[in-house]
């Protein structure tokens, strides 16, 4: 069975993705943590609102520009840093920002867009603007070549599917008809200023405080200069997705709803012709090992150590449960790699706490880059 570290040699690029609340954010860290203990420049970038990542790496906070994490930091809990450990925290509307001063045929269009109103609105309110953002933002610093490794966190949506549909859905917009209709010198916006409509607008005027009309004009003529280059560079970021050096792994728990959602996830991302690489399943309880005698010897073991049967009784009662959740979470990651056709699924542990900063990374670190074997030594408590 492979390890972390197995599944992303030579690549340049792993997205964590999955569902939310499956651990997305702490996995991203602990991937991008060991990755750059073995001797890598490593960035993650998350887009965690809780700020968790940032909790999770001993930093304050996270900006929209990658900072580099101290490696003394982690030397306090015995993981060794030979590389370089970076972290942001992405801004969807300054990544926004950026790519509009990027695309813009000069610095008037720029500032017409970034001025404008209606953009400061719809720049921050775009469906699936935060994922593209996403993608953005990882093609930005892929392009720079400055890390030999990236980690994507990606958004925390109800449903992963989200995130790989984001560049359609943008484009929908910059290229549909709605758009183009107003960008047209004698559009709808030419239209809407007939005499009628003049009198409503300056009527909407006195209540808002600008002319609506205006700025809508400004906006779209500015625009429209940019709606090939936004084009062109959504092709690059699908291009990007799609390349032998970007790996995806799906990320989830093993619990039957978060395992078919990874199933699902993953048909999706080999209709798509996506890189796939393998599975974290995340909190798995481990079966214990099998006990000598039955239900009873134990329960008249643990009253003579215990020295009450009540006691004894709710302990056992405890331990019949773990076991029995341990026997679902085995038959759901069992059921998980069958569909995957994979042996690439690899079990973190339920830890006794959450994970909130690096000794809990360091904890998971253990298992995300230990064989199958060390794994189980580890949960058993033998490593």
């Amino acid at each position: 069975m492979p390890t972390v570290g197995d599944i992303l040699e030579g690549k340049g690029i792993c997205i964590c993705a999955g569902s939310g609340g499956v651990g997305k954010t702490t996995t991203s860290a602990a991937i991008a943590t060991g990755m750059a203990a073995q001797g890598l420049k490593v960035c993650v970038l998350t887009i965690d609102p809780a700020k968790r990542l940032a909790d999770s790496l001993g930093l304050r906070e996270l900006g929209n520009e990658a900072e580099r994490v101290d490696p003394a930091l982690f030397e306090r809990h015995g993981i060794e840093m030979k590389g370089e450990l970076w972290a942001m925290m992405l801004d969807a509307k300054a990544t926004f920002d950026e790519l509009v001063a990027r695309q813009a045929p000069d610095e008037e269009a720029r500032d017409r867009v970034l001025g404008n109103r209606i953009y400061q609105q719809i720049s921050s309110a775009l469906a699936g603007s935060q994922e593209y953002m996403a993608m953005e933002k990882l093609f930005e610093l892929h392009t720079e070549g400055r890390f030999d490794l990236l980690v994507l966190d990606t958004p925390p949506t109800r449903n992963a599917l989200d995130f790989l549909d984001a560049p359609r859905r943008l484009m929908q917009f910059i290229e549909g008809r709605s758009l183009r209709v107003f960008m047209r010198p004698t559009g709808l916006a030419a239209k809407v200023a007939g005499r009628g409509a003049s009198v409503a607008l300056s009527v909407f005027k006195r209540i808002v405080g600008f002319d609506l009309l205006a700025d809508l004009a400004e906006f779209f003529n500015a625009f429209s200069g940019m709606v090939d280059g936004f084009q062109a560079r959504a092709k690059r970021v699908n291009s990007l997705l799609a390349d032998r050096r970007t790996c995806f792994l799906v990320i989830c728990g093993p619990q039957g709803e978060p395992v078919e959602e990874a199933v699902y996830f993953h048909r999706k991302l080999v209709e798509a012709k996506l890189p796939f690489g393998g599975v974290i399943v995340n909190k798995v309880h481990y079966p214990a090992e099998k006990l000598r005698g039955d239900g009873e010897d134990l329960k008249a073991s643990l009253a003579e150590k215990l020295g009450e049967d009540d006691l004894a009784e709710r302990v056992f009662g405890n331990f019949a449960d773990y076991q029995a959740l341990a026997e679902r979470d085995a038959k759901n990651i069992e059921h998980l790699a069958r569909e995957l056709r994979t042996k690439g699924v690899i079990r973190v542990p339920y830890l006794d706490e959450d994970v909130h900063d690096l000794a809990g990374l360091a904890e998971i670190n253990r298992y995300l880059f230990a064989s199958a074997e060390q794994r189980e030594a580890i949960a058993a408590g033998r490593a």
